[in-house]
């Protein structure tokens, strides 16, 4: 497995494919399109006082910071497979823990980067969470049924145990 910093972004196939694709649009069609608005804004006279060739060059702004932020994205992604084992926490597993044990006292989280979410509404609620972070790091190659403790940034230990794992469907 490749050495992994606190740059790594994990994706799935899917989800890594899908911004390649917006990133493709955003570039090609994406900037003629906004180019177009801009020159027929622009011709419409007065710069000043054209609220059209003010919004088209915000909407011009915003496209150009995406596309900045998909390049890093993507030259920054490690896109992985689903789990051999499917009670190993790793990165694009789904997993469920309790904390000091208590069945009562649960959290539900993805394990590995906001974009695996890709844009259905269904779950872009779920937390998530890093491999690299404190809880991240904690549990990854831990299985169903294993106890750690992790120091959390205010640097108070935290005991957890892992109720489950399953590989993230979307």
């Amino acid at each position: 497995m490749a050495e992994h910093t606190q740059e790594t972004i994990w994706l799935t196939r899917d989800a890594h494919a899908k911004l390649q694709a917006e990133l493709a649009h955003l570039t090609g069609e994406g900037r003629t399109e906004v180019a177009n608005r801009i020159a027929a804004a622009r011709d419409e006279g007065d710069l000043k006082e054209n609220g059209g060739y003010h919004a088209a060059r915000e909407e011009q702004g915003q496209q150009e910071a995406r596309i900045r932020q998909l390049q890093d994205m993507l030259r920054r992604a490690e896109v992985g497979e689903a789990p051999d084992d499917p009670n190993t926490v790793s990165p694009g597993t789904e997993v469920t823990i309790a904390f000091a044990g208590d069945l009562d006292d649960t959290e539900t989280f993805l394990l590995g980067s906001r974009e695996v979410l890709g844009l259905d509404d269904a779950v872009t609620d779920m937390q998530v969470y890093s491999p690299q972070s404190p809880l991240g790091a904690a549990i990854l190659g831990r299985s169903k049924g294993d106890a750690v403790t992790y120091e959390a940034p205010n640097g108070k230990d935290i005991s957890v145990s892992i109720v489950s794992v399953k590989p993230f469907t979307g």
